[in-house]
């Protein structure tokens, strides 16, 4: 008779636990879901601040009136396809634009483009094209110097300084590609300043214009996190006296 009172406890205990357990199984889906919350509200927070950033840098520092640009020696051209799928690429064309008023101002010595000739040197040349563009616009040959392994914004800016040796820049490209270029800039010790070209319409660039909030993210990580230097330096050139 005295062995029932135990199993009784025994059984109270076990089912007590069998409760907890459910519970326990109960709370996991809600914790999952507050930790991936969690981490998807820091994530929208990178991707905030990442893009505000330089939009912050880059205050006091656009222009999109030539009458307004200060003086400077070295102007930088950002580079980009000519032509898309058989089609005139705006974006190019408004930048092109937008080099040959600034040196018809008389605000500037040289220009450097700096793009891609680097991935497929036979095919693919930005910078030769944007040259012989802008030459055809009446900016001398000489003034004229390609960089061909800008493959991006970041290699196009760095390389400016390093390889080019100047500290104080004209930034020439879309206002969103100039704030990104601006805080790059500020990052790696160098004096930008942007002119805005053109650009186009909402629509025609939409795709680039969500490619750039990924764009921004990556420029603050590489500036923030990982020390990103460009794919390809080498030897110091001298730009025209």
């Amino acid at each position: 008779m005295a062995a029932t009172p135990r199993r009784t406890s025994n059984h109270a205990h076990s089912v007590k636990r069998k409760g907890k357990g459910k519970r326990t199984i109960r709370r996991w889906p809600r914790r999952v879901a507050i930790i991936f919350g969690v981490l998807l509200l820091l994530f929208l927070g990178v991707v905030v601040y990442a893009n505000v950033t330089a939009i912050w840098a880059s205050r006091g520092r656009l222009f999109s009136n030539v009458a307004d640009l200060p003086e400077t020696k070295v102007g930088l051209v950002f580079g980009t396809t000519d032509r898309v799928n058989g089609r005139e690429n705006l974006y190019y064309r408004y930048r092109i634009d937008a080099a040959v008023r600034v040196w018809k101002s008389g605000k500037l010595e040289t220009l450097i483009v700096s793009g891609d000739n680097y991935s497929s040197p036979l095919y693919y040349n930005e910078p030769e094209t944007m040259k012989l563009d802008l030459m055809e616009r009446g900016i001398p040959g000489n003034r004229i110097v390609c960089d061909r392994k800008g493959l991006r914004t970041l290699d196009s800016v760095v390389r400016a300084k390093e390889i080019y040796g100047t500290n104080s820049i004209l930034l020439i490209s879309q206002r969103f590609q100039n704030e990104r270029a601006i805080y790059l800039a500020k990052a790696n010790g160098i004096e930008a300043i942007g002119f805005n070209a053109q650009d186009v319409e909402p629509q025609a660039g939409l795709k680039t214009r969500i490619r750039e909030v990924g764009a921004r993210v990556k420029m603050w990580l590489d500036v923030n996190f990982l020390n990103t230097r460009p794919r390809h330096l080498g030897e110091k050139e001298l730009l025209p006296k």
